[in-house]
């Protein structure tokens, strides 16, 4: 690989920069096809950079709908026609008769299938409704779930494996907040809207476990503007909605949108 690309990517997402490279060179040079495991954005945007560096691969990236999150990638070599590749994803359908389950949120049925050993690279986006929950798959891991997720957060759940074409997406869930901050410093409005002193939330960034857009950000002063995405690990995401103007007293209004 050519050593410039690296200085496009931070230090730590240099693993993933070698192992999207070894797909991409093994697709363009040695006709090779590779399905991965779900990507976050942050991944489907490194791996696009470095399938743009080889004119003989190609990418095709999907979630199970337009819009979606977290993606799985099929890179081959470019005379395939990777659109119509079989991309092996499955909706596992969750429902429930005990009334609670309105009350269940994403956060619930993520903890439950990685509590039963699965790692969050094999699912992709969750869709949470009141009468249950659609959450895309890798078809590998289907019937792996279907026989060890009996239980979310305490309910007594049912499931199903569905074909993509019956998955009902929802919008996620944000829970306003209006905010007025001296700067838009990433600590500053992570403590306000995690409701923790400043000295507290600069511990998870310091420590490499807060991300903005999907890319790890340890420094503490890093200004934030609409539309980024902070995920604080341990206490949730949010997001910049808008900068909404100065007060009287020179503080910023910032709307912002707290995942739930």
């Amino acid at each position: 690989m050519r050593h410039d690309i690296y200085d496009h990517f931070k230090p730590e997402e240099r693993p993933f920069v070698d192992k999207a490279w070894e797909w991409v060179v093994n697709a363009g040079d040695y006709h090779e096809v590779k399905l991965t495991d779900f990507l976050d954005p942050r991944q489907s945007f490194i791996l696009q950079t470095l399938v743009n560096q080889h004119a003989d691969a190609a990418l095709c990236l999907d979630g199970g709908y337009e819009g979606a999150e977290r993606r799985r990638a099929l890179i081959a070599p470019d005379y395939r026609d990777v659109s119509s590749e079989p991309m092996r994803m499955k909706v596992l359908d969750i429902t429930s008769d005990d009334q609670l389950l309105s009350s269940l949120q994403h956060g619930d049925y993520l903890g439950a299938v990685l509590g039963i050993g699965l790692k969050r690279e094999k699912i992709g986006d969750i869709h949470v409704r009141e009468d249950g929950c659609h959450i895309v798959v890798a078809e590998e891991i289907a019937p792996f779930l279907t026989m060890s997720l009996h239980q979310v957060h305490r309910v007594n759940v049912m499931t199903e494996i569905l074909e993509l074409n019956a998955l009902k997406t929802t919008e996620a869930a944000l829970e306003p907040l209006d905010l007025t901050v001296a700067s838009l410093r990433l600590d500053g409005i992570a403590s306000d809207v995690f409701r923790l002193s400043r000295s507290k939330v600069l511990v998870p960034i310091k420590a490499g476990r807060c991300r903005v857009n999907f890319r790890t950000e340890e420094d503490p002063s890093t200004a934030l503007k609409a539309g980024d995405i902070v995920a604080l690990q341990g206490f949730g995401r949010f997001k910049v909605l808008e900068c909404d103007g100065i007060t009287k007293k020179g503080r910023l209004r910032v709307k912002i949108g707290k995942f739930i």
